[in-house]
């Protein structure tokens, strides 16, 4: 779907949430700190900034942030009982509405020093999300978001998830058609300016295979490895992609 002059200044607004949100998590992430301390300090920028939670009882889920650390994809639920330790990595995903119009967007950072492999992975994760994201330009088709994504992440010798994909968002957080972080063998829809997509891909340290715990959202890597996840907001426009979700 095509948004409006209206639509986007909108979502400019709930993007910008979703930033300060990630300015104010990125802030508090050391050892010793909990993932519910992560999810507090999200819900304080909401609260300051008069915003709704797209996250918050979404399908159930319990809090305003997903917080996955290490071989934890993506679905973390944020607990007074997991505590950050030096080395770690966490993957913070969050989201935003304002006015009826939604925000989201990820990160991955490092708990104190990190290995280098873990340095490598989170560096090239998000090299991989600006490489899709430049794919966003009148004409060109969906699916070469993924192809971008999928070369620079394999080149590293790295693997993208196949089952959890980027979306087009508006007036809900995941509106179709999704975006798969991966060649998927089709071309995908001609991209028009006034689209809105997250993008957002899972890379992992090993394989591709991934399993749901008991509790039923966190996903972790089936081979126990390390794995980043980084998220945009963007717009398709006619001077290029343009993201909502940064400062």
């Amino acid at each position: 779907m095509r948004r409006n002059a209206e639509e986007l200044a909108k979502m400019r607004k709930a993007g910008r949430v979703v930033a300060e949100i990630h300015e104010a998590t990125r802030a508090v992430i050391a050892p010793g700190v909990t993932t519910m301390d992560i999810d507090r300090a999200a819900r304080a920028v909401l609260e300051k900034r008069g915003a709704g939670s797209n996250f918050l009882g979404y399908h159930g889920f319990p809090a305003v942030v997903c917080t996955s650390p290490n071989s934890m994809i993506v679905h973390g639920i944020p607990s007074a009982s997991v505590v950050l330790l030096e080395g770690d990595i966490i993957s913070v995903d969050c989201g935003a509405i304002i006015e009826g119009y939604h925000g989201d967007a990820a990160y991955t950072a490092p708990v104190g020093t990190v290995s280098a492999e873990a340095t490598r992975l989170m560096e090239v994760t998000e090299a991989s999300l600006y490489a899709g994201i430049d794919q966003l330009t009148p004409g060109n088709r969906l699916h070469e978001v993924g192809r971008a994504v999928q070369d620079v992440a394999e080149a590293a010798g790295f693997s993208v998830v196949r089952e959890y994909v980027g979306h087009a968002i508006g007036t809900a957080m995941h509106e179709e058609p999704q975006v798969p972080n991966y060649w998927p063998g089709t071309p995908g829809p001609t991209l028009k300016e006034g689209m809105v997509f997250a993008i957002e891909p899972m890379v992992n340290a090993g394989g591709t295979g991934t399993v749901v715990l008991d509790d039923g959202w966190s996903v972790v890597t089936s081979d126990g490895r390390l794995s980043a996840h980084f998220e945009h907001t963007i717009a398709v426009t006619d001077n290029g992609p343009e993201i909502f979700t940064i400062l």
